[in-house]
């Protein structure tokens, strides 16, 4: 069974979530060959829309996903990737999840402290 990579324009989602708490952590995209590294290597890799290139998360700041499971949707059109977290946080704002904002009372807040200091890790290049 093959992942239809030509819905999207050549890229699936991918919905990264902690294997352990069941947290969705962030929301990336992969091309083929992201997919393929993912596999091979065990570590998710991305395709980076913005910088049009492949990416290992964690290549900046050590941060690496240990692929734990990937499972697919019914479309084959997005993955579920389980991962074990190698650092503190996953979003490059210093957060444990991506998902760091809750929408309340009509304003998004923050909902959660950070868990490590984006500026140590990445200095200026967030």
């Amino acid at each position: 069974m093959n992942l239809d990579f030509e819905k999207s324009g050549g890229l699936i989602t991918a919905v990264i979530q902690d294997h352990a708490s069941g947290r969705v952590l962030m929301v990336g995209f992969m091309n083929e060959e992201a997919f393929q590294k993912t596999v091979e290597t065990g570590f998710a890799t991305f395709w980076s829309r913005s910088r049009r290139k492949l990416w290992l998360k964690g290549e900046s700041s050590g941060h690496h996903l240990l692929v734990k499971e990937i499972s697919t949707d019914c479309d084959r059109d997005a993955v579920l990737v389980k991962v074990e977290a190698q650092g503190p946080g996953v979003c490059h704002e210093g957060y444990q999840s991506c998902f760091f904002r809750r929408f309340e009372d009509g304003q998004w807040k923050v909902s959660e402290a950070q868990t490590y200091d984006p500026q140590a890790v990445y200095g200026g290049k967030q």
